[in-house]
């Protein structure tokens, strides 16, 4: 499919990098698609970056049957810019598609449309320490109607901006308050799609963990509360002893391709690597028996977070004296230097813009 390009008559001003704050600022193009059922995906575009009108019957509103996903463009030291693994992003979004009831769009088309838009807006990828582009696929159902269906018409847009640091601790470790009370999702629900209502249902928890001092909430199960599931923008790994550990994907939990990266990379560094499920309380016990070394999140918006706090009941442990420590900084190191070209990408997960 042709991609059809108009590029703005009114460029905006980009913001300086030390003032860069997630999420607030937007690039000058934006790419959609449109689907129906009688065409299928079809007029490709990137226009000027602009609201969208819909009316008040628009599904999505109602019914909430919308999903997105989160990748980022890197500019290296010789100006040339980098995607960090993004036929993963079009794949899950894909999964999630099917979850939703949205047809799914071609993978090549998906890389294809983030890397025509990226390109256009280059010049807004910012070149300072740690910041980066972001990118924002989504899809929402357009159909002017009241009653639970699936749409019958959506649109695929995508939007990009540059940030700074997502968490203003950056590497350094955050504090992460354990949920007991609220249930984000369970086997056989949302959990595994990355659907806005996913993020919806974790908004309470997360305002009440902000106001008890936390960063973040880390989910319990469901159905027991004891089985460790995510914390709530990141997949969670724990160093218990000699062995790495990550929740199990059951169904409940957003597969992460900076997990998935995650593991990747430790297998081949020799860690004992294991995606099993695990209690609340082996943490605790582990740290109890002085066992339990690093605590670390992963996730597209801050890469690697250490864990320098947990909070679960009312009983606080801190992890590693509360400072980064060494796998999640080798981590860390490894990754960004993969994403910003200063390191060897020798499991060819960089794709050139």
């Amino acid at each position: 499919m042709k991609i059809t390009v108009e590029r703005t008559k009114n460029p905006k001003q980009k913001p300086a990098s030390e003032h860069l704050v997630f999420g607030n600022t937007f690039s000058d193009h934006m790419f959609i698609c449109d689907y129906s059922t009688e065409k299928g995906w079809h007029d490709a575009r990137i226009i000027p970056y602009q609201n969208i009108s819909i009316p008040p019957s628009n599904m999505t509103l109602h019914y909430g049957q919308s999903i997105f996903e989160g990748l980022k463009a890197y500019k290296t030291a010789d100006k040339k810019v980098n995607l960090f693994r993004p036929i993963e992003n079009i794949r899950r979004l894909n999964a999630s598609c099917i979850r939703m009831c949205i047809p799914p769009i071609d993978e090549a088309f998906g890389v294809e449309a983030i890397k025509t838009l990226v390109d256009v807006d280059r010049d807004w990828i910012p070149e300072e320490e740690g910041t980066s582009l972001y990118i924002r696929p989504f899809i929402f159902a357009t159909d002017a109607h009241l009653g639970v269906r699936p749409s019958n018409t959506y649109s695929f847009v995508i939007i990009t901006g540059p940030v700074g640091a997502y968490y203003k601790e950056g590497i350094n470790p955050v504090k992460i308050y354990v949920e007991s009370k609220y249930v984000r999702a369970v086997v056989g629900g949302l959990g595994e799609a990355k659907a806005a209502a996913n993020y919806a249902a974790s908004l309470k928890a997360q305002v009440e963990a902000k106001e008890k001092g936390y960063t973040q909430v880390l989910w319990l199960d469901g159905v027991e509360k004891k089985y460790i599931e995510e914390v709530g923008t990141m997949n969670v790994f724990f160093i218990i002893g000699n062995e790495v550990v990550t929740p199990k994907l059951t169904g409940s939990i957003l597969p992460g391709i900076t997990r998935k990266s995650s593991v990747d990379l430790l297998k081949s560094w020799g860690y004992e690597t294991n995606e099993r499920r695990i209690t609340i309380q082996e943490v605790y016990d582990a740290h109890e028996k002085g066992q339990l070394k690093e605590v670390f999140g992963t996730g597209t918006a801050a890469v690697i977070s250490p864990v320098g706090e947990l909070n679960w009941n009312g009983n606080a442990i801190q992890i590693g004296d509360g400072k980064t420590g060494p796998v999640s900084q080798r981590l860390y190191d490894t990754m960004t230097g993969i994403q910003y070209g200063k390191l060897p990408d020798t499991m060819n997960w960089i794709v050139r813009v």
